[in-house]
């Protein structure tokens, strides 16, 4: 069995076919989703999917690309619907400066105080990280976000960034580019980090893995992420599901 610990079924790629990808994923063995909502539309439906499903769970956040349009009352609502029962995680947020919509002193306000609501409520954080580690580090040090913990999404960094992180509580997620031939970086980590600090996703409708690269992307595709991380790791496939499953479980803490 599989656990996508991070896949956006709320997304408008689905909207034609939704059911048929969730039985195609459920047909490979993929026995629980966690969708992930970014902002007031995908938040909405990422908590009708967890409502709609027995097996899909919701993490509720504000992406930091959209972090300039995020207000206080943003926050409340999001602090107000944590509270919900298949709500496990607070999410994603972090440091994007890779696009310039939100400005860096907008995302770090912003990656702070989800950060101090996620130690309000009592959730993991998912981290969104892309060319900001130094300033996300800092910033998980000097909120002492290891009280909650987290989880590093679709992992790009070194093994020492990885280190780094697990020191602070956080577990390590690797997707879709630990499967790319280019991938230098997430193929050192699934060889070098302890399975037991990894958790498997596919970022869908993002970031497919291969042979299905700069395709829609399915959480069916999980599959392909965990047979990678067996190859790198020279195990059976079954050994890294198991190990992935339950450090989901435990993670996530699944009623």
């Amino acid at each position: 069995m599989y656990i996508d610990t991070h896949v956006h079924l709320n997304a408008d790629q689905y909207d034609e076919d939704l059911q048929e990808v969730i039985d195609r994923a459920l047909n490979s063995k993929v026995e629980k989703m966690v969708v992930i909502g970014f902002d007031r539309k995908t938040i909405k439906r990422a908590i009708e999917l967890a409502e709609n499903y027995d097996f899909i769970y919701a993490v509720i956040g504000w992406h930091p690309v959209d972090a300039i349009d995020c207000t206080d009352e943003d926050l409340e609502w999001i602090e107000q619907l944590a509270a919900h029962e298949k709500v496990v995680g607070i999410g994603e947020t972090g440091l994007d400066y890779h696009w310039d919509k939100s400005p860096k002193d907008i995302q770090q306000q912003v990656f702070r105080k989800q950060i101090q609501l996620a130690k309000r409520v009592g959730l993991p954080i998912i981290i969104h990280n892309r060319e900001a580690t130094e300033d996300v580090l800092t910033i998980l040090r000097e909120e002492d976000a290891q009280e909650v913990g987290g989880v590093m999404h679709c992992f790009g960094g070194s093994v020492e960034t990885a280190q780094e992180s697990i020191k602070m509580n956080f577990m390590i997620s690797l997707g879709g580019p630990v499967t790319f031939k280019n991938a230098k970086k997430p193929k050192e980590v699934a060889a070098e980090i302890p399975l037991e600090h990894l958790m498997i996703e596919t970022d869908a409708p993002y970031l497919a893995p291969h042979p299905y690269r700069g395709k829609r992307n399915e959480p069916s595709y999980v599959t392909l992420v965990a047979e990678e991380i067996a190859r790198l790791k020279e195990l059976p496939v079954e050994t890294v599901a198991e190990a992935t499953t339950k450090n989901a479980e435990r993670f996530y803490k699944f009623s």
